[in-house]
């Protein structure tokens, strides 16, 4: 499938395609629809290049959920009765 962007719209955003991909992968990584490769592939760009970009957004590269923690927890519990 794909989309098409008139013009039109791209100049009254003053932003290119390129830009606006970027936006639209920044967007839904941060709303976790796409996983960090998907978001780099939509936005044609290297992984530490969207990385950075997330940074310069305020928006993290990486979701830590209450549940990674939790199993970090436990596991640095486990490696503490070695």
């Amino acid at each position: 499938m794909s989309v098409t962007i008139p013009d039109e719209i791209l100049e009254a955003a003053q932003i290119t395609e390129s830009e606006l991909k970027q936006e639209i992968a920044m967007l839904l990584f941060q709303q976790q629809k796409l996983s960090l490769v998907q978001a780099c592939q939509l936005a044609g760009m290297p992984r530490i290049v969207f990385e950075e970009l997330l940074i310069s957004r305020n928006i993290p590269p990486y979701f830590y959920e209450i549940e990674d923690y939790e199993l970090d927890i436990k596991n640095l519990n486990e490696l503490g009765d070695l």
